[in-house]
């Protein structure tokens, strides 16, 4: 007996084996015959390159973006603060006549020390070559100290000319960053420089609030000098002399920030943020709003669209009246609502625009259940007692698989979009960097009125992009995988 029962396993065994071999062949072959179509739709081979290139995005985005903690402190001014404000991209330098100062570190110099037994002075100088035709935004002196520092800074200028910037005190028991703007320091400064070469006449006619001292630090020291300034390229010698006293005291670290007029891949905002990790960041988010919210409403669309055909009578009437409810109601104004009431959530977002979207199946799906409940197939399963569930989930939902990834492909750019618009309204959850944000800041501080081009088309753009690539993903497996396509 444990002989036949132990035979019995074996073939039992070897047949439930079988069967996934061969499911396995049938899929491989599915999967080649589907491949083999694919490719002749060019579009859908277009929209498989650019899926390729947003995923490779959200993949290797610790490498390719420049600042690694963008995502979490997108909001915190101070993670940004060496950055230049609203800077254009760096590469329009190319395309440009006039080349704006690209944003540079100038490093710590080897210092000259002298110390007593009061204090210590530290001697050194920053050299910077400067090379383009639109001055620098700022000159910013960071450091770390402690305890009683005096800090005296002086720009020597390729002509010779001589300008004191500052002399600060500090005094601190604890460590802290010291930072110095120079040029907004040493404003009247340069300001009574540049009016020394200039006319009399033109001094009386520009007003001192339009004035900027640092064109008038990177100028030749003629008249036109506050009106019409010309630059003075050349090395520039910024000389720093720190002294120190007492024996706990100290001054390390030191570097000059040239705050640039160009910066980076896709520049910066009015806030310092880099575009170009902000576009990045927003990637996975975008990707993740849209294929979540599209998996989760097409699935609710098939399983309702299924259960109207299967159960017909009644309760499809009572369905069809519920199905037409929700139709009905205007998406969007709903989700500005909801997105005010409640407190701005990702989370919610995704849910209320699943709440919506899961109607764009259902009547399709319901045409095509309709058909499938007349097989043969459904007929047998009835025959030997199936459960209801079996019957939908096991024979009716498999045939409908093809249909469904095809609409979840064409789902994903409408969830998208309605994201991006409802964070365009200030409504979006502004803990979660998405490009929708970025384009409600821009929106926020009048980025198209200031000519901040770079900070409004690159997240428009993007969300074209994408949209674009899974409406050409999902034409694509319509166009293949339903089989009237095919004939048209």
């Amino acid at each position: 007996m444990k002989k036949n029962g132990s035979s019995f396993d074996k073939k039992t065994d070897k047949k439930a084996s079988s069967r996934k071999d061969s499911r396995l062949k049938e899929f491989k072959r599915s999967a080649k015959e589907f491949w083999q179509e694919f490719k002749q739709v060019r579009y859908g081979i277009v929209g498989l390159i650019l899926l390729i290139f947003f995923v490779l995005m959200v993949l290797l985005e610790p490498f390719i973006i420049p600042f690694p903690e963008a995502g979490d402190r997108w909001s915190d001014i101070s993670y940004w603060i060496d950055n230049p404000r609203s800077a254009s991209p760096a590469w329009t330098n190319w395309f440009s006549s006039k080349k704006g100062t690209v944003h540079e570190f100038l490093s710590e110099p080897e210092f000259q020390v002298t110390e007593t037994p009061q204090f210590q002075v530290q001697e050194g100088t920053f050299i910077y070559d400067y090379k383009y035709d639109i001055p620098p935004g700022e000159l910013t002196l960071k450091a770390r100290g402690k305890g009683n520092i005096v800090v005296e800074a002086e720009l020597i200028r390729p002509d010779g000319e001589v300008i004191n910037l500052v002399r600060k005190n500090y005094n601190s028991r604890n460590e802290t960053e010291i930072r110095i703007a120079l040029g907004k320091e040493a404003e009247t400064r340069i300001i009574n420089f540049g009016r020394t070469y200039e006319s009399a006449e033109n001094s009386r006619s520009v007003q001192r609030h339009l004035l900027k001292p640092m064109e008038i630090l990177f100028s030749k020291a003629e008249e036109g000098i506050l009106v019409n300034a010309e630059p003075l390229k050349g090395e520039y010698q910024i000389k720093l002399r720190v002294v120190t006293m007492g024996q706990d005291s100290y001054f390390k670290d030191s570097e000059i920030v040239v705050s640039g007029k160009v910066f980076g891949l896709l520049g910066t905002d009015d806030a310092k943020r880099d575009i170009w990790s902000g576009i990045v960041v927003g990637t996975k988010w975008a990707i993740f709003i849209g294929l979540l919210t599209a998996l989760v409403s097409v699935a609710v669309g098939i399983i309702y669209g299924v259960t109207m055909a299967y159960f017909g009578g009644w309760l499809d009437n009572l369905m069809m009246r519920i199905y037409e409810i929700f139709v009905s109601i205007p998406m969007l104004p709903v989700l500005v609502v909801f997105s005010a009431v409640f407190s701005p959530s990702l989370w919610i977002l995704i849910l209320f625009m699943c709440v919506f979207y899961w109607t764009g199946p259902v009547l399709t799906v319901r045409s095509m259940a309709l058909q499938i409940k007349e097989e043969t197939y459904i007929e047998a399963a009835h025959a030997l007692n199936a459960s209801t569930g079996r019957i939908i989930f096991k024979h009716m939902i498999p045939q409908l698989i093809p249909y469904a990834f095809a609409n979840m492909a064409l789902s994903v750019p409408g969830a998208i979009v309605a994201e991006a618009s409802i964070s365009l309204l200030g409504l979006g959850d502004a803990s979660v960097v998405t490009w929708g944000q970025i384009l409600h800041a821009a929106m926020k501080s009048s980025a198209v009125l200031k000519g901040l081009w770079w900070w409004v088309v690159p997240p428009g753009l993007t969300i074209a992009l994408l949209g674009m690539t899974f409406a050409f993903l999902g034409f694509s497996m319509d166009k293949i995988l339903n089989p009237k396509l095919k004939t048209r």
